[in-house]
């Protein structure tokens, strides 16, 4: 047993107030339950009502996009947001092997293929540098459009992931976008209230997609959302998640195939409450950081990761980078865990995973590297009711 860990739980328990601390938790009052209410004596519980259109005009406002299209669950807002930006079967895709198994998972849903880049370790998210270093490597421009010379794919799109909220660098990789013709789909899951140099991620991409994960900055209980500036593709977006049928009074009459992916009535009025309180739940997450650089200070070999210049994060998730010379990470987690302060490692690289182990990849150090070394920390809001 190590007593600095011991301590840096107890020190998280006083400093939440609580026995057992979770890794995150989501925030409600009064205001929560008297939408929820009002939705439900409606009658409007469904995939139509008006707290869906509030939530997607409160989003695009927020975001500073044209137009949002909220749907079941961040997953199927990536899935249709690659659908919309052209991916097709048998086509690759640019991504990080270090994120959630739903960045890749919508791209084998559209029967596409996941191709892994390394990140970079100021930003967590992929690396525009080593991602124009490889296409180099593997890349070629025929008819203004990129191939892989080893695969013999076009290479459609890149998603890049906005890990625990902190911003990739945004305007190195459009310039890698345009250079080599690859469409910016944005896996913004985690950054909602997040800023790239001012303006909010997820507006940079063709289409981008946030989550309401029970667990996420905001909730709907599961929820997610599209946003683009294209009016036309989220008209389209929307009429794709809606089972593309044809609006008509009482017939039914479908175009093409659809999915019903549309976020219910009942879980919008939730995110109606909980986006007006974002600000507030984001800056009792950036108070949470000043109290664990306070309680890190002292500890050897354990560094906070913090935001870049440019970015201003909504630090969704506190992660800290420990000494691997110094600690093992599954004793630490272990620790923690043994002491009811939940602590999680970063996830497993998707490569490493049996069912993406045979997807193109690049030189993955940094992802390996990160993957030993950084573990989440508890990141519940400090202050309630905001």
């Amino acid at each position: 047993m190590n007593d600095q860990w011991i301590e840096f739980a107890d020190q998280i328990k006083r400093m939440y107030g609580k026995n057992i601390v979770p890794l995150h938790e989501p925030t409600f009052d009064e205001t929560e339950i008297k939408y929820v209410t009002d939705c439900v004596q409606s009658g409007w519980v469904s995939s139509v009502g008006s707290y869906v259109d509030r939530f997607e005009r409160d989003l695009a406002e927020y975001t500073g996009v044209k137009r949002a299209v909220a749907v079941v669950n961040g997953t199927s807002a990536l899935h249709i947001s690659l659908k919309i930006a052209g991916v097709q079967a048998n086509e690759e895709v640019f991504m990080p092997s270090l994120t959630f198994i739903a960045t890749a998972n919508a791209v084998s849903y559209l029967q596409a293929i996941p191709h892994f880049v390394d990140v970079n370790e100021s930003t967590l998210g992929l690396d525009p540098q080593k991602l124009e270093e490889h296409i180099k490597d593997i890349g070629e421009i025929k008819n203004r459009q990129l191939f892989n010379k080893q695969t013999g794919r076009l290479i459609r799109a890149v998603v890049p992931m906005h890990t625990f909220g902190h911003p990739v660098d945004l305007d190195l990789l459009l310039e890698v976008c345009e250079k080599y013709h690859l469409v910016l789909v944005e896996d913004a899951a985690e950054s909602l209230g997040s800023y790239y140099k001012g303006k909010h991620t997820g507006g940079f991409g063709l289409a981008s997609a946030l989550s309401f994960n029970g667990n996420k900055i905001i909730t709907t209980g599961g929820g997610g959302a599209i946003l683009t500036n294209d009016d036309q593709l989220a008209d389209y977006a929307k009429h794709l998640t809606t089972t593309a049928k044809v609006p008509h009074k009482w017939e039914y009459v479908h175009d093409e195939i659809g999915y019903n992916h549309r976020m219910p009535n009942i879980n919008a009025a939730l995110g109606c409450a909980q986006l007006e309180k974002i600000e507030g739940f984001i800056q009792s997450k950036r108070d949470l950081v000043n109290e664990y650089q306070r309680l890190t200070k002292d500890m050897l070999g354990v560094k906070l990761f913090t935001e870049c210049d440019y970015a201003k994060s909504n630090y969704w998730l506190q992660a800290l980078f420990i000494d691997p010379e110094q600690y093992k990470l599954d004793e630490i987690l272990a620790q923690l865990n043994g002491e009811d302060v939940i602590a999680r490692p970063i996830w497993t690289p998707l490569h490493l995973l049996p069912i993406y182990e045979t997807s193109p990849k690049s030189n993955l150090d940094i992802t390996v590297s990160i993957k030993r070394n950084l573990i989440n920390v508890p990141s519940n809001p400090l202050r309630k009711g905001v």
